[in-house]
């Protein structure tokens, strides 16, 4: 498998020009390198978006930005990290649709996705992509649904994590179908894929950018894509909606969070030059090329978007009984 790090290597052939250091009061911010946590395992969406955004704001800013794996619990463990940091911007955090559906899968929670942490900046959305490993005898989202069925509980799926996008879209798709499957959860994309490519389990509902390598390898089947269109650089393939489960729709989402009690002016110029890469045609066409698209926009945007999807998801979470769990 394509390491994460590759995948953000030569992303642009002209590094934007570098802007000056933002006075706070702990003196010019960044005046020692940055610490990007990615709460899960490499080789996933998220790590895959972490990466870029580390090499965008190192370019930008002048000076490091490193990516911190610290994968477990559902991406809880390295968000735990963050928001616990000491609130001076340099400890940081990349976030998928996870985030937002913690509060609800996880009671207990040691921290509060809205009160100990503060958004940045939404960085990119993408649908996801239905993967089935050459063994399941199934050509459409139809003769899965009618497989499933045929065998309850017997065709195992994979995700990165109890929470994470994957699984969520998964549960959707469960939900929608009226079909029982066997959840394996890993500790990121990166692992559930490596499996699914070794046959230890039957589908997985990868991350377009995660999954964007292996999809002409012959070694997984493409099934469908999860949003309501199907995605411009993988226009074979149908929507799950189109190919056998009307009304289902899942798009994940991935940002950049801080902890609570940053200095406004280190959110504010994060957001500024995250915004900055973001909208660049360089930016837009690497991460487009593997299923994603842009977002950017204000702090307090990505927050709104942050509440919508945890009421969003906590109808789901009730649904699927993983409350707890």
């Amino acid at each position: 498998m394509r390491p994460a790090l590759i995948l953000v290597v030569g992303l642009c052939a002209v590094a934007p020009v570098r802007a000056q250091p933002v006075a706070t009061g702990a003196g010019q911010y960044p005046a020692r390198p940055v610490r990007i946590v990615v709460p899960y395992a490499p080789g996933g969406g998220i790590d895959f978006v972490g990466r870029l955004t580390a090499l965008q704001l190192q370019q930008l800013m002048g000076q490091n930005f490193i990516v911190d794996n610290r994968p477990g619990a559902g991406g809880i463990v390295g968000s735990d990290v963050v928001a616990k940091a000491t609130p001076d911007g340099y400890t940081l955090l990349a976030v998928p649709i996870s985030h937002a559906v913690n509060v609800s899968l996880t009671p207990e929670m040691p921290f509060h996705p809205e009160k100990d942490l503060t958004p940045i900046v939404h960085i990119a959305s993408a649908a996801n992509i239905v993967l089935l490993h050459p063994s399941v005898p199934a050509r459409s989202a139809t003769e899965l649904v009618r497989l499933a069925r045929a065998r309850p509980g017997e065709l195992s799926f994979a995700s990165g994590g109890t929470g994470s996008s994957t699984h969520l879209a998964t549960e959707l798709f469960k939900m929608l179908a009226k079909i029982d499957l066997l959840h394996v959860p890993y500790k990121g994309g990166g692992p559930a894929l490596t499996d699914l490519l070794g046959g230890q389990v039957s589908m997985y509902f990868a991350s377009l950018p995660a999954a964007a390598p292996h999809l002409k390898t012959g070694r997984v089947r493409a099934l469908a894509v999860s949003g309501k269109q199907r995605v411009a650089t993988l226009p074979e393939v149908p929507t799950v909606h189109e190919s056998g489960v009307p009304g289902y729709d899942f798009i994940g989402w991935y940002g950049l969070l801080a902890p609570a009690a940053t200095p406004v002016a280190v959110l504010a110029r994060l957001n500024t030059e995250a915004n900055k890469f973001i909208k660049t045609k360089e930016f837009s066409d690497r991460i487009s090329a593997d299923g994603a698209e842009p977002a950017g926009g204000t702090a307090e945007a990505f927050g709104a978007l942050i509440r919508a999807e945890i009421m969003k998801w906590a109808a789901v979470v009730k649904h699927a009984g993983l409350a707890g769990k």
